[in-house]
């Protein structure tokens, strides 16, 4: 097998994988990696925040709760002990979202593709040879929390999140009773505009939520687009940017060049780790990271595994409270 590309194989149906189950699984699935693989730092990104009800790490377990096409699922996904990673699913969303577990886990990607150009970045890929981008292939679930995060601290997107997800989301099938499914586009049109002020977001992305999701289909197709193209699709809704749009396709799609601009604190981190200065802006961030096109956020989650920061020498982003106001 070369880049992991395994075909995935179903679990037999009394093969139990690692950690209690209070209750079967609807369905199970393994896949081979065919090499070292980092399941934690793959499948982090698609967390909000350490309370985020739609994503728990618990005993080496990733648990994710999504809707699919099909309906909700709920995923716990973890090392079989034989070199595989397997997974359980519940809910009516189960088949769909096994039938796609290689692509969430990272079967599509190239990490090979990756040629580094700075000791830093060489170093970070030799120390973490099991990162993949993983790709959920759908778009709405990351452009949602995504659009939450603009213009605001990470702390208050990540309780935006978590409340509207508790108060107006639906609960997880399966065992795990704390986490909830994200609403439908429906479901987000229908959340009243108190409920998003209580939950601390302010009248621009509650629009940029809200015509998003009344475009869901136009949306979804974004996951089967060429970047550039998919870029494009989400940039034509009013209040999604480039930096939004980035964001959400890192995760929906797996996209290795989708390098995130407009950021407060990304170009500064990329220019002190490769550079020793403070003050990269985004055109000195691009510049930097040229050598690496086609593979630019990969370069960029590379350079973030380092922890080589600059330190603060500044207030932190205000953080304000809309909910008061």
């Amino acid at each position: 097998m070369s880049r992991g590309r395994g075909a995935p194989r179903r679990e037999p149906p009394d093969g139990a994988l690692p950690g209690p189950r209070t209750e079967a699984a609807a369905a199970r699935r393994a896949w081979d990696p065919g090499g070292p693989y980092d399941l934690g730092r793959t499948l982090r990104v698609l967390g909000r925040g350490p309370y985020d009800p739609a994503f728990r790490v618990r005993g080496g377990a990733v648990w994710r709760a999504s809707r699919t096409p099909a309906g909700p699922v709920t995923l716990r996904v973890a090392p079989d002990g034989a070199g595989r990673v397997g997974a359980d699913a519940w809910g009516p969303g189960a088949d769909w979202a096994l039938d796609r577990l290689p692509a969430l886990l990272g079967a599509d990607d190239e990490p090979a593709a990756f040629v580094p150009h700075h000791a830093l970045t060489r170093e970070a890929h030799r120390r973490h040879p099991g990162l993949r981008l993983a790709r959920t292939g759908l778009v709405l679930e990351s452009l949602v929390p995504s659009i939450l995060e603009q213009k605001v601290t990470t702390q208050e997107a990540y309780r935006a999140w978590r409340l509207l997800l508790r108060r107006h989301g639906e609960p997880a099938p399966g065992p795990a009773d704390d986490m909830y499914v994200p609403p439908d586009a429906r479901g987000w049109c229908l959340i009243p505009s108190w409920e998003w002020h209580r939950a601390g977001v302010d009248d621009k992305r509650a629009s940029a939520v809200l015509r998003a999701a009344r475009h869901a289909r136009r949306v979804e197709e974004a996951a089967a687009m060429e970047l550039p193209d998919a870029v494009a699709r989400l940039c034509a809704i009013p209040g999604v940017g480039p930096w939004t749009a980035a964001e959400t396709l890192q995760r929906s799609n797996g996209a290795a060049d989708a390098v995130t601009v407009g950021d407060l604190h990304l170009p500064g981190i990329i220019g002190y780790a490769l550079t020793g200065r403070r003050d990269t802006d985004d055109a000195g961030m691009l510049e930097l990271l040229a050598p690496y096109e086609g593979q630019r956020h990969r370069a960029a989650r590379l350079i973030l595994t380092t922890g080589r920061t600059p330190p603060r020498r500044a207030p932190r982003f205000p953080r304000g409270d809309i909910a008061r106001l």
